[in-house]
Formats: structure tokens, sequence, C-alpha cells
């Protein structure tokens, strides 16, 4: 009888633990790339009271094995990695990744403190650095005739317009802070910025005050074996982890990466009547529980009521 008291506490409890990702799920319906997440259960190890026997040489027949299961635990919580919706916001600075892959973002200009999302809805600060929301940089891959020198950096750019991608995947140190630079030297003159644009396979080109077009850097992409590994940090950002794999890095719509998407932002992927009927469902289930340990309790009452 005790043990069906403690079955509807595990039942109770990791019910409430679905009900918080149902919960949070429907609260980020409308956060930009979210990965809504799914709570899946198992049962617990199951008391033996009599093992199996086998048939016996007499006739008589096998016997299966009684036990009696101790209830329900969490078994995962899985970050479920497809695709949002694109929403057309017809933002030159808004990008969507149609397909695999990541936007890489770094907290400091070097690199070393990488993290990954989804939400690709960018803006330049006043340096002409590309950054998201919460004023990470974007990483990507520099034009071979931009270089950048002093404190403060000062930018020149010669008449190269290549941009040099590694062939090796694992080299994420190629990946530098991407920067519009406002003004540059070319030469023994001062070019200021009158316009930019990035096409959607994330080259960054600029027009400046001489009338040139300069490429300035490319965006770009990484992704993992197994992005559902990946830790969630909030503000759309991911962490690898050691189960996410080695990251590979590259440009879209190469070597497997997705196709990058201009004027639009990935949508969550969360599915409304999903977790509506998922909320209904752990609700009753819920209550059913609740509703087990009332009845054990009754039970044990009318067990102590014998003495009378």
């Amino acid at each position: 009888m005790l043990r069906s008291l403690y079955s509807g506490v595990s039942g109770m409890r990791s019910n409430q633990v679905k009900m918080d990702v149902i919960g949070n799920n429907i609260a980020n319906v409308n956060t930009t790339a979210f990965k809504s997440g799914r709570a899946r259960f198992q049962d617990l190890f199951s008391q033996t009271l009599s093992s199996a026997q086998m048939p016996s040489d007499d006739g008589r027949g096998g016997i299966n094995p009684k036990q009696v299961g101790l209830g329900v635990s969490v078994a995962a919580i899985d970050t479920v990695m497809s695709g949002g919706a694109l929403q057309p916001t017809g933002r030159e600075l808004d990008f969507a990744i149609e397909g695999e892959g990541f936007f890489v973002v770094s907290q400091d200009v070097a690199g070393d403190m990488k993290r990954y999302t989804r939400d690709g809805a960018f803006f330049t600060d006043y340096e002409g650095n590309l950054v998201n929301a919460e004023g990470l940089r974007v990483m990507g891959y520099d034009a071979d005739g931009l270089t950048a020198t002093g404190d403060p950096l000062v930018y020149s750019h010669d008449t190269s317009d290549v941009i040099t991608i590694p062939t090796d995947t694992d080299d994420s140190a190629a990946l530098v802070s991407i920067c519009i630079p406002n003004e540059m030297e070319v030469g023994v003159d001062t070019v200021s910025l009158e316009t930019f644009s990035i096409d959607g396979s994330g080259l960054i080109q600029g027009i400046y005050s001489d009338g040139e077009v300069y490429s300035l850097g490319q965006i770009g992409i990484g992704k993992f074996k197994n992005p559902g590994g990946l830790d969630k940090l909030g503000g759309n950002t991911y962490l690898d982890s050691r189960n996410s794999g080695d990251l590979e890095v590259g440009v879209a719509n190469e070597g497997g990466f997705g196709t990058i998407r201009q004027g639009v932002v990935e949508m969550s992927n969360v599915d409304l009547a999903n977790e509506f009927t998922e909320m209904i469902i752990t609700s009753r289930a819920y209550q059913a529980n609740s509703r087990t340990i009332s009845t054990s309790d009754e039970m044990l009452q009318e067990l102590l009521n014998l003495k009378r």
C-alpha cells in the first residue's frame, strides 16, 4: 500500500517537470529561433516479489515473474532542433539559416568565447562591428585586402577582393570578428562608408566615398554532429558541450551548411496546438497521481480503524 503512495508522488513530481517544460515552450512561442523542449518519462525499477521459473520436468509450465513498479522518473528533456518558419521583415540585417548550421558569435574580438545562435537579427554599432541584440560580435572571415592596426583600430584596404575560406572544417580559429569600417585608408586617402550590402551567402561589400566597392568579409556558419547536445545559455545562444561534437565551420550553402536568407528571421518552432494538448494530458496525469495518493491514504485509514 505504501508503494502506491510513493508511486503517486513520483508521478506528480515528473508531471510537474513536464508542465514546466510546456510552460517554457508556450512562454517562448514568439521568441526568435527558439527551439522547443520535450520531456520524456521512464519507469523506475520494479520490486520483484517472485522470480520467473522455467517449465519443470514433471509437466508443470513456466511461471512469469511477479514485479511491482515503483513509479516514474524523467528520462530526458530533449531540445527539438527542427527549423521554425521564416518570417519576412524586409530589414537588410535580418538573416535566417534555412537548413543546418548556427551563426557564431563571441564576447571578444579574438573569438575565444564562442556562442552559437539561430537568431540572425543583427545590428552594427557605432564602430561598425556586426553584433546581435546582446552586443556579441558576429564571427566570419576577413577579406584578404582588409587589415586593422593600431589602438584605436585603423582599417586599411588594398585592391584585393579575395576572401580566404579555410578548407579545414575544424579550423575555428580562422573565424574573426566582422566589422564594417566607417572609414578606411586606401593608399594615401581616407574614404568614408556610404552604404553596404550583405548577400544571401553572407558576403559583405561596402561602397565608400571614392565610389569603389570593397569586400569586407563573409559571415561564417558553424555546425555540430549532435546539435541537440548543445547547452542553452539564454539570449537565444548555445554553448558546445561534451556531447555536441566538435565545431565545424564554413560558409552558407557549401559543405552541408544551410543557406542564409536575407530579410527574414526564423520563428519559434513551438506548436501551440501540440503544447495545449500536452498540457491537458499532463494536467490529467497529475490529477490522477494525486488521486492515487488520496485513495492510498483512505486505505491506510481503513487499516487504522480495524483496531476500534
